[in-house]
């Protein structure tokens, strides 16, 4: 499935590649990242591909990020237009500034001018919350928003990283009051990171939420790069991200990747993006790509299609223990449906119910 096989994000109109372009390396300005001239060739080739969707936030590499994809694509309106672009605001990119970050109006409507101005276009197509500011009523921060949509500003509006019982009264409110809601979720989700299938993803599907997971890799652990075999011989630039990962558990899922690769003759990358894909209520994956060559590899992994041998053999490896209520729930279909199948789910009755010959109360 090559990425101008477009999806629609979420309960909207939006289309967006299979394969989202993660820009949070483009730029060297944290002493690790992606050149400017790599990041443009980077861009160019995604495109391409048939990619239409990059996503990058105004506290990517101190800004450079936005900028870098401004210069490159926001000069061009014909181009930019084909494109969408999505950013977040949230961060604070002012020390000593208590109002240079967070949800509040101020902090929102000032990010989304500075984003305009390095983007270098009228308008952001997403919008993302980076990140829940607890110290902001929730109805300050929709209301903002919508304010931007209205001012043809921004077109959509999604949420990151931020708690699902959150982001149901976001957007119960915004629905309630005729606002724009969001439409997309953005969580990290991998192999390695699967506690968002307590909440977060049932939360998403249930309402709508197109999942675009990040990190889909754990920062390279999944990558194929670090195997049992040169454990402690590749130093990572992010090793504070990466290093605590480094252990028997990940290998053992590089190891079963490295298995299912071999069958598609494929690469550990792809199979792990492949697996991402294949999760209920995922629209769009971020990649991000620090080499022009990582960007080759990692875009193949929408032509992978695990099997459902396949994909169990990797669920059982990395399947989260879920905590209450969710561990109750095998014994739900017991108490609920009587011995009955409902949905093609059956469960013997429960002990507590009548039985004949019992004396009704």
């Amino acid at each position: 499935m090559p990425l101008d096989h477009y999806v629609t994000l979420g309960r909207s109109g939006l289309r967006v590649s299979p394969l989202c372009l993660g820009a949070m390396t483009f730029g060297e300005d944290l002493g690790w990242g992606t050149s400017v001239e790599e990041s443009q060739r980077i861009i160019d080739r995604y495109i391409e591909l048939g990619g239409n969707f990059i996503d990058t936030a105004n506290l990517y590499t101190k800004s450079h990020s936005e900028k870098i994809i401004g210069d490159h694509v926001g000069r061009h309106p014909a181009r930019r237009d084909r494109l969408v672009i999505a950013t977040k605001f949230s961060g604070n990119l002012y020390p000593g500034d208590p109002n240079g970050g967070g949800s509040g109006r101020k902090s929102i409507i000032s990010a989304c001018e500075n984003s305009l101005r390095r983007l270098q276009t009228d308008y952001i197509d997403l919008y993302w919350l980076h990140n829940w500011d607890v110290h902001t009523p929730i109805e300050e921060t929709m209301a903002a928003l919508e304010d931007l949509v209205r001012a043809g500003k921004v077109r959509y509006l999604g949420v990151s990283d931020t708690p699902a019982w959150k982001i149901v009264e976001a957007n119960m409110l915004a629905r309630f009051r005729g606002w724009s809601a969001f439409i997309g979720l953005q969580i990290e989700y991998s192999l390695l990171e699967r506690t968002v299938e307590q909440e977060l993803v049932p939360m998403a599907r249930e309402f709508g939420l197109g999942i675009t997971p990040w990190s889909p890799l754990k920062s390279g652990a999944l990558s194929g790069k670090y195997t049992r075999a040169n454990a402690g011989q590749q130093k990572a630039d992010r090793g504070m991200f990466l290093d605590p990962f480094l252990n028997e558990r990940t290998y053992a899922i590089v190891d079963a990747l490295e298995a299912i690769a071999r069958t598609h003759e494929s690469t550990v990358a792809r199979v792990a993006l492949a697996w991402v894909q294949a999760q209920p209520g995922v629209t769009s994956t971020i990649i991000g790509a620090r080499r022009l060559a990582q960007l080759e590899d990692n875009v193949k992994g929408v032509d992978v299609k695990l099997t459902s041998e396949e994909l169990g053999r990797l669920d059982s490896l990395t399947k989260p223990a879920l905590g209450f209520p969710q561990s109750m729930q095998p014994m739900f279909p017991s108490i609920h449906n009587g011995g009955t199948t409902v949905n093609g789910t059956y469960a013997p009755p429960s002990a507590f119910g009548i039985e004949k010959g019992d004396k009704p109360y």
